[in-house]
């Protein structure tokens, strides 16, 4: 019986999955805060499918890159769950998970977040069997576009934040760009714990957030202290 969570970006997902079965799955994209609607998303959801904390079997997690203040709440959550429960805890790149809605896809998948100021997080992943083609990434967009031209393949992207970079999409890479249709540019909590098989457990308290940037307050005190040593 595992418990998949998503909360890594504005979209909020999590599933219950036994024996390779969706028993109850829910995917909210109403731009509410985590902090105040995961847990108890997740009760209702457990309440439905009457399933009780003790049986629970593990809990997978999206570790990130997205949202700090999402990730956070989500590898708390899990982390909690399964450190109170003991049971194992496993934790999937979000850019993965997105990159999921077209696994398939005869080319390449391109997961899209928007970072604001024309960045983004992303990565670059095979359709077929999502093997990594260019690494997990907080990066310019349109020079990262340039990477994905070079590839000489078709793209599948996909993501919530599409419609704000597709003009600059379009532009880069013409006829070889696609666009997943809306409904799959969610996040999917059972492709999360689909994905989950083929990843390490980690143990509960070395399960960390992969941010791909440093935080806001980092890049200030890097300043400050450069400014110093001038």
């Amino acid at each position: 019986m595992i418990l998949g969570i998503d909360t890594s970006n504005s979209p909020l997902a999590i599933a219950l999955v036994k024996d390779d079965t969706v028993l109850i799955e829910e995917t909210q994209n109403l731009k509410i805060n985590h902090s105040l609607t995961a847990m108890p998303a997740i009760e209702q959801l457990m309440k439905k499918a009457k399933i009780a904390p003790g049986d629970l079997t593990q809990i997978v997690v999206a570790e990130g890159p997205g949202s700090y203040t999402g990730v956070r709440i989500g590898l708390t959550i899990a982390k909690t769950l399964a450190w109170s429960l003991k049971i194992p805890l496993v934790s999937v790149s979000s850019l993965k998970v997105l990159a999921g809605n077209g696994q398939g896809f005869d080319g390449l998948v391109c997961p899209v977040m928007d970072a604001r100021r024309g960045t983004v997080f992303t990565g670059l992943y095979e359709g077929q069997h999502l093997k990594t083609i260019i690494s997990d990434q907080h990066s310019d967009f349109k020079a990262f576009l340039e990477q994905v031209r070079m590839q000489e393949r078709p793209v599948l992207f996909t993501g919530v934040d599409l419609e704000i970079h597709r003009s600059l999409i379009e532009e880069t890479l013409g006829e070889l760009a696609h666009f997943a249709p809306f409904p799959n540019r969610l996040p999917r909590a059972s492709k999360l714990i689909a994905l989950a098989a083929g990843e390490n457990v980690k143990e509960v308290h070395h399960t960390v957030p992969e941010y791909r940037r440093i935080t806001e307050a980092e890049a200030n005190l890097t300043k400050t202290e450069k400014g110093k040593n001038q």
